[in-house]
């Protein structure tokens, strides 16, 4: 198995306890210094959206190479501000964009973060005063900024388009009234996923085009998330051009905030054959779940790659795998391997790094896949959380 190209993971998981989401370092590591390399030659900050990675164990690492991360709640931003951003040896930066803040959570986002982003001029005048009170009692000096919704797609599915009609992400231009920016001090959008500079080229020609005016005097702009940096193939180079004309023409700050570039190709999940039956297919059930444990499987959807699996039919032994839940659609996909499975045979699920952790679930009470982290110095897997049953009870009362 290869997690990028030339790099085979030669980690033994022959005693790993299942299932169990492993974290290769080395990988992991390559490709923050791509980031970095990005970050150094375009003059960009980027931050890493916890969102779609969130795993502490980690931090000393990411927060080498990266200036902080960015939230979505309060709990995001507590666990950057407590266990990221003191790793970094600037300090790091917590960020927080969400779609809406009680009048309590912002409270507490203004003792954690160092920018805060509002979804509409109406929040952003309903809690602006709540700062202003806190920061003459000696509260943290704080940038704000607007995220803007200039209803341009890129993403190909409607569920993960921040641009999609209807949306509720975001201020369209003329929701912004010519006082809109009053206290603010930078713009956001978010329009990609999974998706290249020539998507971001593209989306940003079409935010200059309805909100250019309104840059002059601002101190950054964020291009959110959704850039697959440090995917094979991307176009980097495009990227810092883009990045260094914007840092030029506006004279701003940049942002991105990916959570998948961190993570991507990083990561695996090992499965268990718990049992083979037969109902006009061969049917293997694993100790893992679609729904509970990498639900992006069915919400998204797609059919995540195996090692030594191939599509149905392709080679001698097709099964169709399912999850441990009860759900009948709890369903992971169908493939075919050069030999039968057996029960107590391992399974290996590749790139489940991102959008994995962050989403698991304890649905019928099913056991959280352990987290380990694999040291390519060593050689060894570290397993560093277990799940069990107190897990689940402390999601109920």
């Amino acid at each position: 198995m290869s997690l990028y190209p030339n790099r085979p993971f030669n980690f033994d998981i022959s005693n790993v306890e299942t299932p169990a989401f492993i974290v290769d370092k080395g990988a992991l590591e390559d490709n923050l210094k791509i980031l970095a390399d990005v970050q150094e030659r375009s003059g960009a900050k980027i931050l890493l959206a916890l969102k779609g990675f969130a795993m502490w164990s980690l931090a000393p690492l990411i927060m080498k190479y990266l200036p902080g991360i960015t939230s979505s709640s309060t709990a995001e931003a507590r666990l950057g501000a407590e266990e990221f951003a003191p790793h970094n040896q600037n300090g790091g930066e917590v960020h927080a964009c969400a779609p809406a803040y009680s009048e309590a959570d912002f409270k507490e986002l203004i003792t954690l973060c160092d920018h805060i982003v509002f979804n509409s001029v109406n929040q952003a005048k309903r809690l602006l005063p709540i700062y202003e009170e806190a920061l003459s009692n000696g509260g943290r000096a704080i940038s704000f900024g607007l995220r803007i919704n200039h209803g341009h797609r890129e993403a190909e599915v409607e569920l993960y388009d921040p641009a999609a009609p209807k949306s509720r992400l975001g201020a369209p231009r003329d929701q912004i009234p010519a006082d809109g920016l009053m206290g603010l001090e930078g713009l956001h959008f978010h329009t990609l996923c999974e998706l290249d500079s020539d998507s971001l080229e593209r989306s940003l020609e079409v935010f200059e085009r309805d909100f250019a005016d309104l840059i002059p005097g601002l101190k950054w702009l964020n291009f959110g998330g959704g850039h697959h940096i440090t995917r094979p193939g991307y176009d980097i180079e495009r990227l810092v051009r883009i990045i260094q004309r914007v840092k030029s023409q506006y004279s701003v700050e940049v942002y991105l905030e990916p959570g998948e570039a961190i993570a991507i190709r990083s990561g695996v999940l090992v499965s268990e054959v718990m049992d083979i039956v037969h109902n006009e297919v061969d049917i293997a059930i694993l100790d893992t779940s679609a729904t509970a444990h990498m639900p992006d499987v069915l919400e998204m959807p797609y059919r995540p790659d195996i090692v030594s699996g191939h599509l149905p039919d392709e080679k001698p032994h097709s099964y169709r795998l399912g999850g441990l839940t009860c759900l009948a659609g709890d369903v992971i996909g169908d493939y075919s391997f050069d030999n039968p499975l057996k029960i107590g045979q391992k399974l290996i699920f590749e790139d489940m790094a991102h959008y994995t952790m962050v989403k698991t679930s304890t649905f019928n009470g099913v056991r959280l896949p352990s987290m380990g982290i694999a040291d390519p110095q060593s050689g060894k897997i570290e397993i560093v959380r277990r799940f069990g049953y107190e897990d689940y009870k402390n999601r109920l009362s």
